[in-house]
């Protein structure tokens, strides 16, 4: 072999030398897991505006201040089990390896969700407790809620209440936070009022149907045949509102659920009775953190103080907030006050002067 032939042969050798480790390197970099430092996001309906407003935005930031690296994945499945099925397996499919769920129907996760726990996914129930393999849940003590829901009602009916009439519509029924509280308002309610005299669960907590069956109600019944309306949320409580006041009803006090500001619009003005405020900053951190923790393989002992059980798992670690009953007469010592709705937001003109009265500014 001549000299020059040989020099070639050492160059290629080199080149090929150098070139395997770099391909290499490659290699390894395209086989990693695209989600590895993704965290799942999934939320169950954008109609109640915290969801978007709040959660969304409370959970990506407080993921964001633990983690640099770490992106959340988004999705919200605008009321649809189909649609979040298909997000969630996505997610699984790209390789993220924690899922916070809201899941819009509990029942139905419970076969993605084992499936995705198999596969080594840790999901953490987010507000409503997913059915299956769950690692962790964080939520509010929902019988407390209804209790408190409960209570309010005979709080406004006053020495009314062992001679009143109510009207019941609970939440949606593939909620699996809905029973909860109706078995609570029903703890509370049962024996202290005179009679349920109308209840009724409703699908998607949709506004439009509590309205019309609030109508329907007052035509069957009378404008007299009711005397308080249990509403298990605030859009519900909205619809039921305005058909209270397009049938002329009046003096018939209405409870919801969520501090929602047309809600607490509502209280100013005398046509809902009291909301209840879960804050929701409190339990989106301790999610995103639990979320995170997981994501590296860390404790999560000291965020989850008791626990919980779903039909299909016990003993699930939990975290469960209290919630806290709001009217016109604390509404500034509670939702002003924690910041969770801004008084120029709240005082609009048509309760400007309600606003001015009780010192909010």
């Amino acid at each position: 072999m001549n000299a020059t032939i040989r020099r070639r042969v050492v160059v290629s050798a080199l080149t090929l030398s150098l070139a395997a480790p770099l391909a290499a390197c490659g290699s390894d970099h395209q086989e990693a897991p695209e989600g590895k430092d993704h965290i799942g996001l999934l939320l169950p309906e954008n109609k109640s505006t915290r969801y978007e407003n709040f959660d969304r935005r409370i959970i990506s930031r407080r993921i964001a201040s633990l983690c640099l690296e770490c992106k959340v994945d988004y999705g919200n499945a605008e009321s649809s089990a189909e649609t979040q099925r298909t997000q969630f397996e996505s997610l699984v499919k790209k390789g993220v390896k924690v899922i916070v769920l809201d899941p819009v129907d509990a029942r139905a996760a419970k076969d993605w969700v084992d499936s995705a726990a198999r596969q080594g996914v840790q999901v953490v129930a987010y507000d409503r407790l997913a059915e299956g393999d769950v690692k962790a849940y964080v939520s509010y003590d929902n019988d407390k809620i209804g209790r408190l829901q409960g209570e309010g009602i005979l709080t406004a009916l006053g020495s009314r209440a062992a001679t009143s009439d109510v009207v019941m519509f609970n939440g949606s029924p593939d909620d699996p936070n809905a029973p909860s509280f109706k078995k609570g308002a029903h703890a509370v309610l049962d024996g202290k009022v005179r009679k349920v005299v109308y209840e009724k669960d409703v699908p998607e907590w949709s506004e439009a149907t509590a309205k019309k069956d609030m109508t329907d109600v007052i035509n069957s019944r009378g404008p007299h045949g009711f005397d308080a309306v249990y509403s298990a949320n605030d859009g519900m409580a909205g619809g039921i509102a305005a058909a209270l006041k397009a049938g002329g009803v009046k003096n018939v006090p209405v409870g919801g659920q969520d501090a929602e500001l047309p809600a607490l619009q509502r209280l100013l003005d005398g046509t809902q009775a009291f909301t209840v405020y879960k804050e929701v900053r409190p339990e989106a951190e301790t999610a995103a953190e639990i979320a995170f923790r997981l994501l590296r393989g860390q404790s999560i002992a000291s965020l989850t103080s008791t626990t919980a059980a779903s039909t299909s798992k016990s003993g699930i670690p939990a975290k469960l907030f209290n919630a806290t009953l709001v009217t016109k007469a604390n509404l500034k010592d509670t939702v002003v006050q924690d910041g969770a709705v801004r008084p120029d937001l709240l005082c609009v003109p048509a309760v400007a002067a309600e606003c001015s009265s009780l010192g909010i500014q």
